[in-house]
């Protein structure tokens, strides 16, 4: 088995649908990554998540090698010894976190002076600092080191930014193939920037192709521009980029952004929404997002969503999770995290197959009708 291979099974307009083929794994694209922020994909067991039909998930590399730290990790085995997880994981490379914190940051052409926010001690990420703790947490797929400015930036600003993420690109792939025998065995992702310009997210993804990496993302969206503008970046964005590698949309998102998403080529996507929903009593149906917190669905023993193959719509009713909500129990986030994650990966199963049947645009349509009907219809 090579280190990374990916094909393309089907289309259906811009959509794609095939297999990232790895040594920890095959990848069904379009794939979901829930985010396993700190090694865990929170109010879930690793069987659980893979039981949902995940085929990979994401870690943070700004949080782990904060705590409990990149060289702990690797003396405890890896991020999959660790947590118990034997698919595929990507490590993002920390640049969402430092421009998050910006507030706590001073960057400069070396890299990023930032003060973690959990005891203030002071440490630099530079591109290559960030693909070491990437290596040493066990990354299957790494990401190369970037700079995220808001899509609100001057043109000016955000030229220098893309610019200095393609310098820092090239740093990040140089250093990922220094080390060998992790090389050998794993990938790297390029991330285009350049905000909403055509023009830089053009120069970005020439530069990128330039260096050569094994997938591509797209970064620098979801970062509050608004789902309009985010089309419209994408109705551009993934052709500047190769027709035969992976294409990332990084940090999306909700599940008609997935599905606008798909339907413009975009081939994998990770968010913090369905576990974070999942916390907060808001969980995803065929019919849009409800709110278990309202008083409601407080004798209402329906399943979450009537449709739903998740053992927790196959088990408890909404009446019962709006008790344990509203109690703050542990179970009631449990229920509702597992629910989302399979909603997730049962919509991208769903967008796989249409793509393979040729029916992605009525089944995007019927899905939109659905999940955007206002309520009360």
């Amino acid at each position: 088995m090579s280190r990374f291979s990916f094909s393309i099974a089907a289309t259906d307009g811009a959509a794609r649908t095939g297999t990232i083929e790895m040594e920890r794994g095959l990848i069904r694209t379009p794939a979901f990554m829930p985010v396993g922020t700190a090694a865990t994909v929170k109010a879930m067991k690793p069987a659980d998540v893979e039981e949902s039909g995940a085929d990979i998930i994401l870690g943070n590399t700004y949080h782990l090698m904060l705590r409990p730290g990149a060289e702990r990790v690797h003396r405890l085995g890896g991020l999959h010894q660790l947590m118990g997880w034997t698919k595929p994981i990507l490590t993002d490379s920390g640049g969402y976190q430092v421009m998050s914190l910006a507030d706590l940051t001073k960057r400069s052409e070396e890299g990023v002076s930032f003060k973690s926010h959990l005891d203030g001690t002071r440490h630099l990420l530079s591109p290559e600092r960030s693909i070491e703790i990437q290596r040493l947490l066990g990354s299957n797929i790494t990401m190369a080191f970037d700079e995220l400015v808001p899509t609100t930036s001057t043109r000016e600003v955000q030229a220098a930014a893309m610019e200095r993420s393609m310098r820092w690109a090239k740093r990040s792939h140089d250093a990922f193939f220094a080390a060998e025998e992790h090389a050998a065995h794993n990938a790297i992702f390029g991330i285009q920037q350049g905000a909403l310009d055509e023009g830089l997210r053009k120069a970005s993804a020439d530069a990128l192709i330039d260096i050569g990496f094994d997938g591509y993302a797209v970064g620098g969206l979801a970062v509050g521009e608004g789902q309009e503008a985010m089309f419209a970046c994408l109705d551009y964005a993934p052709r500047q980029l190769p027709e035969h590698q992976p294409r990332y949309l990084m940090g999306v998102g909700k599940p008609d952004d997935i599905v606008g998403a798909v339907e413009r080529g975009i081939d994998m996507f990770d968010c913090v929404m369905p576990t974070r929903s999942g916390r907060t009593g808001q969980a995803f149906t065929r019919d849009g997002p409800i709110n278990l917190r309202n008083a409601r669905f407080a004798e209402d023993p329906g399943p979450l969503d009537p449709e739903c193959p998740c053992p927790v719509c196959a088990t408890w009713g909404r009446a019962y999770i709006h008790h344990l909500v509203r109690a703050q129990e542990i179970l009631g986030a449990m229920l509702m995290t597992e629910h989302n994650i399979w909603f997730y990966e049962t919509l991208m199963a769903d967008l796989r197959g249409a793509i393979s049947d040729g029916h992605l645009t009525p089944f995007a349509n019927a899905f939109r009708a659905r999940y955007q009907k206002p309520k009360g219809e």
